[in-house]
């Protein structure tokens, strides 16, 4: 399952965002530093309106979305990575998550502390990810260090170690260590160290609600910024999302079109994470259940059988799969298989973004 880290300075809006996005949670949101201690977990049902029609088309008794767990974890500050302001507890819980969501405060209000004194969301992006970086290359040293002691007689120990010296010079540079020289096999080498730079990153410019549909410097700021570093941006304001979460879907519509914007900020983290990690969803649809799947791109019809059962995988034959429009414009999976548009798969294909698939094996 998918897992973002939601970071920042304190008394940005990270919480209040949590809030916000995850139904049910209890995240404290207040306006004073390390408010959260602990990391608050949310699970969150990814929306997707072809869902829906796969239900209505299959008269499913259940409809099954994939899933995001969201992350809170407690504002970071200068000297994070050498413990100040419990860095290093926080720290830790970033390691364990896939992707990122870094929020900037891009609003002004003198009755929101903020804990540089002025809001300036370059010198803010560049705090954290100071601090991430210095963690990662304390990291990258003590592991230099056991890895050195063994790599004179070990050829593996002295592959890492010339994998070592490409992130600590990459590091050392001020750069992240996404941006190493590395290759796929030696990314797979050092994956179990859990670098916190080299996780993807979305910078969530947190708004005022005047400045939801078209920004403001700040956030263009933050465009540039991300450019550099090959980041997402999203724009969101989280106040905007509280108030959003005690509507219904039609009110929240409605309100979001007199603001001037087409969707509430969980779509638009949501879709710049599928983007940034390569992800695709595919459906299995009938009259027990319509699901989601999230599979990475390039994702092959065996390996996508696995997501719902090893048995799927190791005993896979065949894919029935239809493109999820041709579906619905033809309203029923035997209307469509009459047009010949019901295609027979093979452990070769490669599934693509709406497919709906019914998967014959043998075990």
């Amino acid at each position: 399952m998918l897992r973002a880290g939601i970071v920042g300075l304190p008394n940005v809006g990270k919480s209040t965002l949590f809030n916000a996005l995850v139904a049910n949670a209890k995240a404290e949101a207040a306006n004073f530093p390390f408010c959260t201690i602990e990391p608050n977990l949310g699970m969150v049902s990814v929306p997707d309106e072809r869902l829906q029609k796969l239900t209505e088309i299959s008269h499913s008794e259940k409809t099954v979305p994939t899933r995001i767990e969201f992350v809170d974890i407690a504002g970071l500050v200068a000297g994070a990575s050498q413990g100040e302001g419990l860095g290093n507890q926080f720290l830790s819980n970033i390691r364990e998550v896939d992707a990122i969501v870094h929020v900037v405060r891009c609003f002004a209000d003198d009755d929101i502390i903020h804990v540089s004194g002025s809001v300036d969301p370059v010198r803010d992006i560049e705090v954290i990810n100071l601090e991430l970086g210095l963690a990662d290359l304390a990291q990258i040293e003590r592991r230099w260090e056991r890895t050195q002691k063994t790599a004179r007689n070990n050829k593996q120990a002295q592959e890492e170690l010339v994998i070592l010296e490409k992130l600590r010079t990459t590091l050392d540079a001020g750069q992240a260590a996404r941006h190493a020289p590395l290759s796929a096999e030696e990314l797979e080498v050092i994956k179990f160290l859990g670098l916190l730079t080299l996780k993807p990153i979305i910078y969530a410019t947190n708004v005022s609600e005047d400045d939801l549909g078209k920004g403001n410097d700040w956030v263009e700021q933050v465009r540039t910024v991300a450019a550099q570093e090959q980041a997402e941006v999203v724009v969101i304001s989280a106040q905007v999302e509280s108030e959003l979460s005690a509507l219904s879907a039609s009110e929240q519509l409605d309100f979001l079109e007199a603001l001037g914007v087409q969707e509430g900020g969980l779509r638009s983290l949501i879709q710049a994470t599928y983007t940034l990690l390569g992800l695709r969803t595919y459906f299995t649809s009938g009259p027990q259940e319509s699901r989601a799947w999230t599979i990475p791109i390039g994702t092959k019809a065996p390996q996508a059988a696995g997501v719902i059962h090893t048995d799927f995988e190791r005993g896979f034959i065949r894919a029935e799969t239809v493109n999820f429009q041709d579906l619905i414009e033809h309203g029923s999976l035997m209307a469509a298989k009459e047009k010949g548009l019901v295609r027979s798969e093979g452990k070769d294909y490669l599934v693509q973004e709406g497919d709906v698939m019914l998967f014959r094996f043998n075990v």
